[in-house]
């Protein structure tokens, strides 16, 4: 009898620890980093956007059908071996997933880096602050730099990579093709 009730409670205490998955302890973490962008970012809207920037590029590593790191699929969707997976694809996406949820105390932009970079590939990603803020008081939602594990963290302390608003990026390419001398990015 009493192996039994052992038995039953290291079950129960199975499915406790269970429901600390890394991915369980990484939405914690990125709900509290997101809850800390500002006093007025609502819990539940935290906790939903982190919910959702940790799980769905797992969805989208299927869809994308994701095999190799970031630059090797890269090469195999321009040569039309793979249905999309460029940083963009994973930037609209992820975006596009978050701006369902309608939040009203947290903001979306998008970002670019390395545009003004001769030796580097250009990336993109999706940024998300307090609402009312910009970009730089975010944090980066990058699921494309490890194929659909979520890097985030602070776009000026992305060590890897300067980011940039893409609406600057973009007027920054459109003043070069014009011929214009665009100040740096």
């Amino acid at each position: 009898m009493s192996l039994l009730g052992a038995l039953m409670i290291s079950g129960c205490a199975g499915g406790t620890a269970m429901k600390n998955t890394p991915d369980d302890v990484k939405i914690a973490e990125l709900s509290r980093a997101i809850l800390s962008l500002g006093p007025n970012v609502d819990p539940s809207e935290a906790s939903r956007a982190a919910r959702i920037a940790v799980t769905y590029p797992r969805r989208l590593a299927i869809e994308y059908e994701i095999t190799d790191p970031p630059i090797i699929h890269n090469m195999k969707v321009n040569a039309g071996l793979r249905p999309r997976g460029l940083c963009w694809h994973w930037a609209h996406d992820m975006a596009s997933r978050l701006r369902q949820e309608d939040f009203q105390t947290l903001d979306l932009h998008h970002a670019i880096a390395n545009a003004d970079v001769t030796l580097r590939i250009e990336h993109s990603s999706v940024v998300i602050s307090a609402a009312g803020d910009d970009m730089y008081d975010g944090l980066i939602l990058d699921p494309w730099r490890y194929g659909g594990a979520l890097y985030w963290g602070p776009p000026v302390q992305d060590t890897a990579y300067k980011w940039r608003p893409r609406q600057k990026v973009w007027d920054y390419k459109r003043e070069k093709r014009a011929g214009l001398n665009p100040a740096p990015l």
